[in-house]
């Protein structure tokens, strides 16, 4: 219905009407200014300038605000018209009316395209700004929701290189196809044709949506030059084939529901694309209907046949299309790869701050605070428990995992069987249920008989300690289903089933044309598991429990049993473990594990199971923690502290998580970064090389409360190092120069410094740059023989030297009135020819002798030595040197 104009309308100057309205419809719906401009994608300033300033504003901008503060924009268009001379408004007003009326003026028509794409890109960022996750159940459900800018993560595709020769090794393979991995921007760089392979949920559509924000909004990164100032047409197939006939481009706004789709002028779309500045974003080739296929390829040829500059990138699921499916048509294929540790950090840092910038609008910053808390608490979660970062590898999954987490205020940890369920419920039915997709594949499945089905599949991998079975071993197991199955069995044969398990489950994937496998292990662990309770074969299970592959589902098998098969299964587990000596830490480990999926057990099974495991828990030697490491990762679920630990319990447990490494293990380090203890603090310093090395610096050595040491051995360590506060005492072992070396620790004051194996250094001069240095180590460094820079270590007290000092021997090194304390290990021993020179350093307290050399009568007439020491490789005979009175203060 149109608004109005009010009474007198005529007499008052139309720019201030116009901006009053605005101002009354914002205060009606008491959006602040910030939440008005982020919610219809237009900057501060305009939203202001429209508002309160004397500049007329754009026609898209009136429109944008009209459908962000839900009122009609044809009223307030129309007072727009009346403050730009009367010929210009007339052209504008007869470009909204009827065809037939509209007056053919070219200045005008172009003008109004102008306008009207202007309008168009605001319309895009708003309309595809927004993530959700659809399927998923919720007590709010507004909560499903959040901004695409904050919470997009660009992910990593694989991309085929050119072929190999015959016999060439790949990644240990001979012959064949190379692949290079790359993020979606580099990945995407200079294509203008893309056909981009993904598992459900990987996030194919979300770069879409993303693609088509940042080009409406003319914001591309470097990489993705090539399609700047493009106009995006985001083209869900699933939708479009419902209609019949799929459109042609004069149709695509109103094919996807745009509600100004009437308004735009007489051939703009096909005349953009005519140009070379349409996008065009085709998603979800699998959810169109396999029969109807053929006709959408033939549909897209026809389409950049006739816009030959058009850009295009079209998505699917891998096995809906064979490779090369578009090839004729100039498409090059990318894959979606699973998502790594470090995408699933960064991807629930930015799912919280997204859901935070809405939050602090609606509650406030104590909401806000509170999701901050709640991400990182997730992050230490996901990494800790194997099971669940197994899970997190899509940004589907991952952004369930964020959403339920939130639901639950954290209890995510204590309920991870739930999680698997909503998961299995949202990709086997849900999803497509609710985004109308119906039976692409020629049948439909109920969520129940997916998953017996799936079960099947998964349980005769596990029996068989296989990873992937081959194609026709699957069409026969779902083949002998089938009978117990008439529904199923009414719509499709078997192999018709497993085509649609491929393409619509989001759980199997066909890694090549024989073989058939799961996307995450973990739901193979928890559909075989419940295969195997509803089969009754405990036994089975019990026998294999020593085994990797089968330690997971044993402990979903738990959770699935009723229970007294809960009892039973336990109490079988114990009795192995106390009959078998070599697999008993492990077993009577993995029943305590367990209890954690035991939501109800008789009090008596659960003692027993207790009581076998304090007997391992915790270790209070190196031995003790040997014997747990050796019991795989289950232990990290186990291992107690640092609370209620003694000194040697404390640095024996962080010694099981150094042997096991990994991220579940890194949790286990992050829980003992505020310990005091030497034993420990030494414990955690020793363990940077078995973890990732940035990701230990950030976790647990910028926590650490006591001055620590560090040995860096990489480039990865000495990039992390950068870092950090500049730990008290460095060692560099390697071949690293001395702008290596001074980039990393000139920012903070460094005490102790050792430069060790390093055949680069020819000089130390590295240590003008660290005054601060009082002890200094250089060792079994060959090519150092300029030693000047030692005198800029004003604090220097002691110096240790395992190198040749060649032609000068001591007196090659500085005068130091503050060294104290001078160690020579035996090559440089061997290298002098006499301590002569010794007396550079008339303040010299301790001389360390590791070596046979002459000259010890020179270092006795010291003024302030009272220390000498020979070490094992010293002889003694050269006690022999030293003046009867002198010789008893040697130490050997």
């Amino acid at each position: 219905m149109e608004e109005p104009v009010a009474a007198g309308a005529d007499e008052r100057d139309p720019l201030a009407e116009l901006k009053g309205r605005l101002r009354s419809l914002r205060a009606q719906r008491r959006l602040s200014m910030i939440t008005l401009s982020r919610r219809a994608g237009l900057g501060r300033t305009t939203v202001s300038l429209a508002l309160n300033g004397d500049a007329l504003p754009s026609e898209a901008t009136v429109a944008a605000l009209a459908e962000t503060l839900g009122a009609d924009a044809e009223p307030l268009l129309r007072l727009r018209d009346r403050v730009v001379s009367p010929r210009a408004g007339a052209s504008r007003r007869a470009a909204r009316g009827p065809v037939a009326e509209r007056v053919p003026d070219p200045v005008a028509a172009r003008g109004d395209r102008e306008d009207f794409e202007s309008w168009y890109r605001a319309y895009v960022e708003r309309r595809y700004g927004q993530l959700s996750v659809i399927g998923l159940d919720l007590s709010r459900p507004e909560r499903n929701c959040w901004p695409l800018d904050a919470a997009y993560l660009s992910l990593e595709f694989s991309t085929p290189a050119q072929a190999l020769p015959p016999g060439v090794l790949e990644d240990g393979r001979a012959g064949g196809t190379a692949t290079s991995v790359e993020r979606a921007e580099q990945a995407l760089a200079g294509r203008h044709r893309t056909l981009v392979r993904g598992l459900a949920g990987s996030g194919k559509t979300t770069l879409l949506h993303w693609l088509a924000v940042t080009t409406a909004r003319r914001a591309l990164p470097a990489e993705l030059s090539h399609l700047a100032d493009r106009v995006p047409f985001v083209l869900p197939l699933r939708s479009l084939v419902r209609r019949g006939e799929l459109p042609a481009p004069r149709e695509y706004l109103a094919a996807t529901g745009c509600p100004r789709a009437g308004a735009q002028p007489p051939g703009w779309a096909d005349q953009v694309l005519v140009e070379g500045r349409g996008l065009l974003l085709v998603d979800g080739l699998d959810e169109v209907p396999q029969a109807q296929r053929a006709r959408t390829r033939q549909w897209l040829r026809d389409l950049l046949a006739a816009f030959p500059r058009a850009a295009c990138l079209v998505t699917t699921r891998p096995s809906a299309v064979p490779e090369g499916w578009l090839a004729d048509g100039g498409f090059a294929e990318l894959t979606v790869r699973p998502m790594g540790s470090r995408d699933v950090a960064v991807f629930v840092t930015r799912w919280h701050a997204a859901a935070a910038a809405d939050a602090a609008d609606a509650a406030g910053e104590q909401e806000r605070a509170q999701l901050v808390a709640l991400g990182e608490e997730l992050k230490d979660t996901v990494r800790s428990q194997r099971d669940l970062s197994l899970l997190t590898t899509t940004p589907l999954l991952c952004a369930l995992v964020c959403a339920l987490h939130r639901d639950r205020r954290g209890h995510l940890p204590h309920g991870r069987m739930e999680l698997y369920e909503a998961a299995l419920s949202m990709l086997l039915h849900r999803r497509d249920r609710e985004r109308d997709i119906d039976a692409p594949e020629g049948l439909a499945l109920t969520e129940h008989q997916s998953v017996q089905i799936l079960q099947r599949l998964a349980y005769w991998l596990i029996r068989n300690g296989q990873t992937e079975l081959d194609h026709d071993m699957a069409v026969g197991l779902i083949d002998d289903a089938l009978p117990a199955m008439p529904h199923v069995a009414q719509q499709a044969d078997a192999e018709g089933v497993l085509r649609y398990l491929l393409a619509r489950s989001g759980l199997l994937r066909q890694p090549s044309a024989e073989t058939i496998d799961f996307v995450h292990r973990t739901f193979q662990d928890y559909l075989g598991a419940r295969a195997a309770i509803e089969a009754r074969d405990l036994p089975l299970l019990v026998r294999h429990a020593h085994e990797d592959q089968w330690e997971d589902v044993v402990r979903m098998a738990v959770a699935h049993a009723r229970p007294a098969e809960r009892a039973t299964l336990l109490r079988r587990l114990i009795a192995r473990g106390d009959r078998v000596a070599k697999h008993r830490t492990r077993l009577h480990l993995l029943a305590m594990a367990c209890l954690e999926h035991a939501t109800e057990l008789d009090p008596a099974v659960r003692e027993e199971v207790e009581r076998r495991a304090a007997a391992l828990l915790p270790p209070r030697s190196t031995q003790a923690a040997n014997t747990l490491a050796a019991a795989g990762p289950i232990i990290l679920d186990l291992l107690p502290g640092p609370d209620g630990l003694e000194e040697d319990e404390a640095a024996a447990v962080v010694h099981v998580a150094r042997q096991i490494g990994g991220d579940a293990a890194l949790m286990v380090m992050k829980r003992f970064r505020a310990s005091t203890s030497t034993r420990v603090l030494a414990a955690l310093q020793e363990s940077w090389d078995t973890f990732d090395a940035e990701d230990y610096a950030q976790v647990v050595l910028r926590h650490l409360t006591r001055p620590y040491l560090l040995r860096v051995r990489s480039a990865e360590q000495l990039a992390a190092l950068r870092t950090l506060p500049t730990p008290a005492s460095v060692t560099f072992d390697g071949d690293f120069r001395s702008s290596d070396i001074v980039g990393a620790v000139m920012q903070g004051r460094v005490d102790s410094l050792e430069i060790v194996s390093n055949s680069v250094l020819r000089d130390v001069e590295v240590l003008r740059h660290l005054p601060s240095v009082s002890h200094l180590f250089l060792r079994r460094c060959p090519e150092i023989m300029e030693f000047g820079g030692i005198r800029h270590l004003t604090e220097l007290r002691h110096l240790t030297l395992e190198l040749g000092l060649g032609r000068g021997g001591l007196r090659r090194l500085p005068e130091h009135d503050a060294l104290t304390h001078l160690m020579l290990w035996e090559k440089t021993c061997v290298s002098l020819e006499t301590l002569e020179g010794v007396g550079r350093w008339p303040n010299l307290a301790t001389l360390n002798l590791c070596g046979p050399v002459d000259g010890l009568s020179l270092a006795v007439k010291l003024p302030k030595l009272n220390r000498l020491m020979l070490q094992t490789g010293a002889d003694v005979s050269m006690l022999a040197q030293l003046p009867r009175r002198h010789r008893s203060g040697a130490c050997i």
